[in-house]
């Protein structure tokens, strides 16, 4: 496996450093400006791409620094969409604890439109970083459908939502052709609502919302490959599933085989990072369904503990994986990102480099190769 997604890869995100946070909060009281802001985020992204390259990554992200959270940051940038609140959810911590917490829902309030470049800036600085592949994460176009549902795309905007769907799409294709034309080659699209469409409660909000969980995944799909589909031969696209990720805690649970049909043949993606850290996410017969020459890279290390994985764990694990999916189709990496928001999981920053080391040492130790 010479490209990405790569034997030993990651979803993206890393835990804020201290210098980072404050210059936040600096900006928020007012006492810096952007430019001063920038030129703190520009610091903090130099040194954890020295941190990936280190440890022996070969995908490098700029941990998704200038962020508050991997998905509105990137959505309020289209022209249409605004933040509306949030939608009271409970999240889940080992241990039996639940979290109260409102994730932000995006609203469409008008014609969704691509007005400006979104990543590209910040693509060429991540790649002026390093000799390595960068890779852009950025969220799934099914973000601004699955929380609101109708009720959240203003009707005289779109009467039909066959016109909202191109639309989101067309707006998704100027911005990847915009980071084609300025080289990136690796693009990740964050998808929490695949996964929460394997949870028996979330799919029961889902039908609340007057949506059809069981026709939900086709759409998604569909929405999916049209925003995808002018990318270049050569640029890698991957789509990273995910259960919630707040503060070591997540929203839904359940194995992928609700949706591993429409998922694994009717997404035109290269590569999928899913979640396999613990028993919430099922079991890995779904895989079954991954057809040849697409990749799956195995969520094994939990990003939402601190305490380490063994290496012989690891292994044993993706000998059970092997039993329902070729080995040379695999790879291994976090279950998710270690900082999905600007708050961070509960681990330290010495554990996230623990953990992300044990992913490469397993790696090559499995396929002798990165």
């Amino acid at each position: 496996m010479s490209k990405a997604p790569f034997r030993a890869d990651h979803v993206g995100s890393f835990l804020r450093p201290k210098a980072l946070l404050d210059a936040r909060a600096r900006f928020k009281e007012g006492t810096i400006d952007a430019a001063a802001l920038r030129e703190a985020e520009d610091e903090a992204i130099r040194g954890v791409v020295r941190m990936q390259e280190e440890l022996g990554l070969q995908g490098i992200t700029d941990g998704e620094f200038r962020r508050s959270y991997f998905h509105t940051d990137f959505l309020l940038q289209l022209d249409g969409v605004e933040e509306a609140g949030g939608t009271q959810v409970k999240f889940h911590q080992h241990g039996g604890k639940e979290l109260e917490y409102a994730p932000p829902v995006m609203k469409v309030t008008g014609k969704v439109r691509h007005a400006r470049s979104i990543q590209r800036r910040d693509y060429e600085f991540l790649a002026s970083c390093t000799t390595r592949l960068a890779k852009v994460t950025i969220p799934s176009p099914t973000m601004l459908h699955f929380r609101g549902g109708r009720d959240a795309i203003d009707e005289a905007a779109y009467p039909e939502l066959e016109q909202f769907y191109d639309d989101v799409a067309a707006a998704y294709r100027a911005e990847i052709a915009d980071l084609a034309e300025a080289g990136c080659r690796y693009l990740q699209l964050d998808d929490t609502n695949l996964a929460y469409l394997c949870d028996e409660t979330q799919r029961a909000n889902a039908r609340a919302r007057g949506m059809d969980p069981d026709a939900l995944p086709r759409l998604y799909a569909r929405i999916i490959n049209d925003s995808i589909r002018d990318r270049p031969a050569d640029m890698v696209a991957c789509v990273h599933l995910c259960r919630g990720n707040f503060r070591s805690s997540w929203a839904a649970e359940g194995g992928y085989e609700p949706v591993a049909e429409v998922l694994f043949n009717e997404l035109a993606v290269d590569g999928y990072f899913l979640e396999y850290d613990d028993p919430r996410s099922g079991d890995f017969a779904p895989l079954r369904h991954v057809p040849e020459g697409k990749r799956v890279v195995l969520g094994l290390v939990t990003t939402k503990l601190g305490q380490l994985e063994t290496a012989e764990h690891i292994k044993e694990r993706i000998d059970e994986a092997a039993r329902h999916l070729s080995l040379d189709q695999m790879a291994l990496s976090p279950q998710c990102g270690f900082s999905s928001t600007v708050h961070g999981n509960d681990v330290s920053f010495a554990q996230q480099e623990a953990k992300l080391r044990l992913v490469v040492e397993v790696a090559r130790d499995v396929w002798g190769e990165l």
